[in-house]
């Protein structure tokens, strides 16, 4: 039998998730594609390349030369600049592309939220007074911190921060999610943290924190997603499943 052949762009939990399920399928060939930020990844259940690609017209050349008939762009809510490359590919290349994005948290009753539209943002936002911060946006972006240095901050990330941070209050937290939120509340009440910067990641590994703020009346500065584009979306891994189907049986393989 001619299998059909995915593309995953990992990067989000749910991507794992997705090539679980699909890699059940006898008439599919999934791989998954992981951006190779994370020094230890989780083991995958599909075979796996690292690495990036070389920008949309690299990733465009992969899917012709790999003959890929649908492109599922998993990667982290936050990760702009491979959903855009994946856009401009997957035209390029003549394919079907799905976008699989969790949804964002939803603010209820309890939560102190203020929204921003971007880390720099999140910056300014934390005023001029030192306070103590719980910053959980992941290594990447943590060094733009270094532009309020009077604050103490607690910096969680799944790696270390490299380079680290200039300010000259920083503590480093290693681990990896999910987090509890009973372990969330001790963490904040010991390191007598005032506020956390998070972004709107969504799902359930680290809302811990989002509800442990909650509790202990905490002030939450939030870094929104930026607009979703057009195109295919699920925005959870039972309705990717379902549109990947209909893409696949939408999209007749080349040469057939």
């Amino acid at each position: 039998m001619d299998k059909r052949r995915i593309l995953i762009l990992g990067g989000a939990t749910e991507a794992r998730d997705l090539a679980a399920r699909l890699a059940r399928r006898t008439d599919l060939a999934v791989t998954l594609s992981l951006a190779g930020r994370t020094l230890d990844p989780a083991p995958q259940p599909v075979p796996v390349r690292s690495g990036g690609f070389g920008g949309a017209e690299g990733l465009a050349a992969y899917l012709r030369g790999e003959t890929i008939d649908l492109l599922i762009d998993a990667t982290h809510p936050f990760a702009r600049q491979i959903s855009a490359n994946a856009g401009i590919a997957s035209k390029a290349a003549g394919i079907p592309l799905l976008r699989l994005e969790r949804l964002g948290w939803e603010e209820t009753d309890g939560d102190r939220w203020t929204r921003v539209t971007s880390i720099a943002e999140a910056v300014t936002a934390l005023g001029g007074e030192p306070r103590r911060v719980f910053l959980a946006i992941g290594r990447q972006e943590a060094k733009a911190f270094d532009a309020a240095p009077q604050h103490h901050y607690l910096v969680r990330s799944v790696d270390p921060v490299d380079p680290p941070l200039d300010a000259p209050d920083v503590e480093y937290l290693l681990a990896r999610g999910p987090f509890a939120v009973e372990a969330e509340v001790a963490l904040l009440r010991d390191r007598r943290i005032d506020v956390i910067v998070s972004k709107n990641s969504g799902g359930d590994a680290t809302y811990g924190k989002i509800v442990a703020a909650r509790i202990l009346s905490l002030p939450v500065l939030l870094v929104e997603r930026a607009a979703a584009g057009d195109g295919h979306r699920a925005g959870t891994v039972e309705e990717a499943l379902r549109l990947a189907d209909h893409l696949l049986g939408a999209f007749r393989k080349r040469g057939v």
